[in-house]
């Protein structure tokens, strides 16, 4: 597993997403209170950056901007179409004040 320390949380506004990119991979980080969630920016049905889409924090979810697929933040599950298949779902803490992203050596390949 990989440890990646992104940004100090009180940098990013609730109910706000942004793109990250890490070593190619680009990632959605949502923040949702003082929660983070990191699921695959790229929209499975569309080739769409889902951090420009619409944070949903009451169903912890973001909805593709383009056609509305929602998706869950927490398992990357597509939760409405036109989404069918899911996006990956990465584990994202904040750790003293920090957003810490881990990659596992599955997801790395």
């Amino acid at each position: 597993m990989t440890t990646y320390t992104l940004f100090p949380l009180e940098t990013m506004e609730p109910g706000t997403a942004q793109k990250v990119s890490i070593n190619g991979r680009d990632i959605a980080v949502v923040r949702i209170d003082d929660d983070v969630y990191a699921i695959g920016d790229t929209c499975s049905h569309a080739d769409v950056s889902l951090s420009e889409g619409f944070v949903e924090a009451d169903d912890f979810a973001i909805e593709c901007e383009r056609h509305g697929a929602l998706f869950d933040l927490k398992t990357g599950e597509p939760l409405s179409l036109p989404a069918l298949r899911p996006v990956p779902s990465y584990d994202i803490a904040v750790v003293d004040g920090d957003v810490v992203l881990t990659i596992s050596e599955e997801a790395a390949e």
